[in-house]
């Protein structure tokens, strides 16, 4: 028997919801080993936005499942995910940078009509200086959300749609409308 066929029926769905996505060029998703202990059940995708090179963020997207469901996550499915970016200082340094963090996750969610409940995460500024021989490098300060939601029914491609631009935002990568492509940026005799 192959193992897709060991995989629990809503399991199969959400996994072929999840082939079904389609990122923007920068974003790099790639299968990572997910998480043995949550639960029975998982598959996990790292993601990476590079623009000329240069990384502007990071992430994972885990997709749990329990056929016996969990109290906590309120099913039998559970997405948890985690983003970082490093930010301008100007940015970095705002106040209510956790929160418009956590309300651009929410409004992707709702703008791919991605159904869930029990949401929940942290936001986090982390600020480094360096010292001694690495004083010359510039202060940074880097953006992370951590959050978690329980998905409704077994289509979880908007859910990787939401995630998947809520890490565009975090990289500072303009909006692109549904049908629209981005052109591959072309390097001008200026660039070079």
């Amino acid at each position: 028997m192959s193992p897709m066929h060991q995989l629990p029926a809503d399991f199969q769905l959400a996994l072929a919801s999840l082939r079904k996505v389609r990122s923007r060029s920068e974003l790099k998703l790639a299968e990572v080993p997910a998480p043995a202990r949550l639960a029975p059940f998982g598959v996990a995708l790292g993601a990476e936005v590079m623009v000329d090179g240069d990384e502007l963020a990071t992430g994972r997207f885990i997709l749990l499942h329990d056929p016996q469901g969990q109290e906590l996550w309120g099913g039998t499915f559970r997405i948890v995910t985690y983003i970082r970016a490093q930010l301008e200082a100007d940015i970095g340094n705002d106040s209510l940078l956790g929160n418009v963090a956590w309300a651009w996750l929410i409004e992707a969610l709702e703008e791919q009509g991605a159904n869930y409940t029990n949401a929940g995460g942290t936001a986090t500024r982390i600020l480094s200086e360096s010292y001694g021989a690495l004083a010359a490098r510039p202060d940074a300060i880097d953006i992370e959300l951590r959050a978690s939601w329980t998905p409704e029914g077994t289509s979880i491609s908007p859910h990787l749609q939401a995630w998947a631009n809520i890490v565009g935002t975090f990289a500072g990568l303009p909006p692109v409308p549904d049908g629209v492509t981005l052109l591959p940026r072309r390097r001008s005799n200026r660039d070079r």
